[in-house]
C-alpha cells in the first residue's frame, strides 16, 4: 500500500507476494467504487499457476477507484506491481490504521529475518 495523498491509499501486491505467487494469470476484484471495505477483509482474488489467493485490504474506507483493466490484462501485476499493477484505491476512514502498518524498511527486514 502507498499513499496517494488526500487520505487515499493505493492497494496492490508487494514484490514478495508476486514472487511467491509466480506469474499472475487472473485478477478478480470483487468491489466497486463507493463500496465500504474493512481492514483485513478480502476484496478480490489473484490466481497464478501455483495458487489462488485472496487479496486483503490493509485499511478500512471507501473504494474510490478499481483497476478493472487488470481483469483483462493481469500481467501488469507481474511487471509493475508498485505502478500500473495497483488493484484498488481507498479513501481511508481511520488514519490510525495506516500508522499501524509496516513501512517498506520494516517489511524488508521482516522478510530478511524470515529468510534465515
Amino acid at each position: 500500500m502507498r499513499s496517494e495523498g488526500s487520505g487515499v491509499a493505493v492497494v496492490g501486491l508487494t514484490a514478495f507476494a508476486v514472487d511467491q505467487l509466480g506469474d499472475v494469470t487472473l485478477v478478480a476484484i470483487d468491489c466497486r467504487v463507493g463500496d465500504k471495505i474493512s481492514a483485513g477483509r478480502a476484496f478480490g482474488t489473484v490466481e497464478s499457476a501455483k495458487t489462488l489467493s485472496d487479496v486483503l485490504t490493509p485499511v478500512s474506507g471507501e473504494v474510490v477507484a478499481v483497476h478493472s483493466e487488470l481483469e483483462q490484462s493481469p500481467e501488469s501485476v507481474n511487471h509493475d506491481n508498485y505502478g500500473e499493477g495497483w488493484l484498488i484505491k481507498v479513501k481511508v476512514s481511520d488514519p490510525g490504521e495506516v500508522g499501524r502498518l509496516m513501512d517498506a524498511d520494516t517489511y524488508a527486514a521482516l522478510l530478511e529475518t524470515a529468510a534465515h
